[in-house]
């Protein structure tokens, strides 16, 4: 995540999680076609995203991190929600794309993933980090989701103010990128690279070590590495879209936080979130059309920025966010693709904050794209959308978001812009006619003693459902082990599926997912029924 100009050191707080090793068969991956997130792969017009046929497209998306730790995969596979309900809760909510952190640890040959829960998660069992990160992508891409890859730190030990270290040299980062791009090609769920991550000022200015952004410096100058990596990645995978971060102090030293030398102040900002030079020097790739700038923002709970107690705030922040990267958005320079932004919302400012930064980006799909920090709840100085569960969600995050958020196709009845499930007659819940549903079973996996599966039902009434609840038999012997995408309950031979509270409604056309791993001989659910009408 970003650091602003005065903290130095990789400080996010991580779960202390049990180890655990597993392996399965690597999976094909689908490609994205979806109304929330364009078809093909996607270039840029301006300061807009498009997709192959130049349709306008908005990312509304978030962050799962993990592979960049020493977990060396997402965070949260140790938790009984197992993976796939996480991405199916994430595309319901409307999150259409996933930024992936990652390390260049976690490429390694023979690296291993290791805090997964096998019995919740046993197609992971054995899987190396890219093995699993092929599983994410297949089933995020069947979803209508898009994958954006982050080079988040060079070596699972921490960030890094240069886009290379002493152990991780540039060819690396760029020959990993190379990989990672070819091993993706044909795959326009994968749409780009995100290069690396907050790039920031070191050492002290004049004798600036640090990531600066035009000061033509090749061992030190943002820009011109971006260009390179960016090139080379082009060469491999023309299609990609190369996402560009800023940088925090435009020379690269840290202005005025140790020496306290007015006359070496410079406009700083967060880590990553400064692109107040690159109108002057843009990024320049051999692709046209290929170049996002992606800014990170955040709040008083990562660190408190002078801006936020002026005595104009909040009225002050735009005018703050038009200099360092609003700018190339509103004159049609670049599109704008905030990587990252959160908060604990502990302090009411901050609130206030995210409220206005969503009004910034504007509404609708001509807006400013992003991906918010994050997913995970075990973010120390934001916490996430999931709750310490994986399960639930923050509500009070969600709903500043909601409007903001374009569902990928397939993600669930929450729609289009303004989100929010469709509403049912008031006065009770709503019961389709017989026949008005249809029931599909998939086994995802089986084990001595236990399977896992997921069952899709539809709506094909006319009307919405709300509340829905999904009912089914299986056999005597077989229990309930876990479930996701709702409330489920065992009692005798009947489960039940009640709908969570963020998706009381399933909109008519509408389909929902119920996933679970059971006790027993595998088994596939009988007699099932929305709403006691049988389908």
């Amino acid at each position: 995540m970003v650091r602003p100009k005065a903290l130095g050191g990789a400080l996010t707080a991580l779960a202390t999680v049990a180890a655990g090793v597993f392996i399965a068969t690597a999976v094909s991956t689908a490609p994205a076609s979806a109304a929330g997130t364009g078809t093909g792969y996607l270039h840029t017009n301006g300061s807009q995203i498009v997709d192959s046929t130049g349709a306008t497209v908005r990312l509304t998306g978030i962050n799962w991190f993990g592979m960049e730790t020493d977990n060396k995969t997402f965070h949260g596979l140790w938790s009984s929600n197992p993976w796939r309900g996480q991405l199916d809760t994430m595309a319901r909510l409307g999150y259409n794309t996933l930024r992936v952190p990652y390390s260049n640890d976690a490429l390694k040959p023979g690296a291993t993933a290791t805090g997964i829960n096998d019995f919740v998660n046993p197609d992971l069992i054995g899987l190396s980090p890219l093995q699993i990160l092929d599983k994410v992508i297949n089933y995020a891409g069947s979803k209508g989701m898009r994958i954006i890859l982050d080079r988040h730190r060079p070596t699972s030990a921490g960030q890094s103010p240069l886009w290379y270290t002493s152990t991780v040299s540039e060819a690396t980062w760029i020959n990993d990128w190379k990989m990672l791009a070819q091993r993706y090609a044909g795959n326009p769920t994968v749409i780009g690279a995100d290069l690396h991550n907050e790039p920031h000022a070191e050492g002290t200015n004049p004798a600036a070590t640090g990531a600066c952004w035009g000061c033509g410096d090749t061992a030190r100058d943002w820009r011109l590495a971006a260009e390179r990596a960016g090139n080379a990645i082009l060469g491999v995978q023309p299609n990609w879209l190369i996402f560009v971060e800023g940088v925090s102090c435009p020379s690269g030293g840290l202005s005025n936080v140790w020496d306290n030398d007015p006359s070496n102040d410079e406009d700083c900002g967060w880590w990553g979130g400064n692109l107040s030079k690159a109108g002057q020097f843009p990024v320049r790739l051999n692709v046209a059309n290929r170049l996002v700038y992606s800014p990170h923002e955040y709040a008083t709970s990562v660190y408190r920025q002078t801006w936020f107690d002026a005595p104009d705030y909040p009225a002050n922040m735009p005018a703050i966010w038009d200099k360092y990267f609003g700018y190339l958005y509103k004159q049609n320079i670049a599109p704008i693709m905030m990587g990252e932004f959160g908060s604990t919302l502990a302090d009411p400012k901050d609130r206030v904050w995210l409220e206005k930064l969503m009004a910034y980006t504007g509404t609708g799909v001509t807006g400013m794209s992003f991906t918010y920090w994050s997913w995970n709840p075990n973010s120390g100085d934001t916490g996430g959308i999931a709750l310490d569960d994986w399960t639930n969600i923050n509500t009070t995050k969600q709903a500043i978001l909601q409007p903001y958020l374009i569902a990928p196709s397939g993600g669930g009845p929450t729609g289009g812009p303004t989100g929010g499930p469709t509403s049912g007659p008031t006065g009770g819940p709503t019961t389709p006619p017989p026949g008005a549903c249809t029931a599909t079973y998939r086994q995802v996996n089986a084990w001595q003693g236990g399977f896992q599966g997921e069952l899709t039902v539809k709506n094909t009434g006319t009307a919405a459902v709300n509340p829905w609840s999904v009912t089914w038999s299986w056999p005597s012997g077989v229990t309930l082990g876990s479930g996701w995408n709702a409330t489920v309950t065992q009692s005798g031979t009947t489960v039940t599926a009640a709908a969570p509270s963020h998706a009381p409604s399933l909109a008519a056309g509408a389909s929902v997912t119920v996933g679970f791993t059971a006790n027993g001989a595998a088994s596939a659910p009988a007699t099932v029924k929305l709403n006691g009408a049988g389908c």
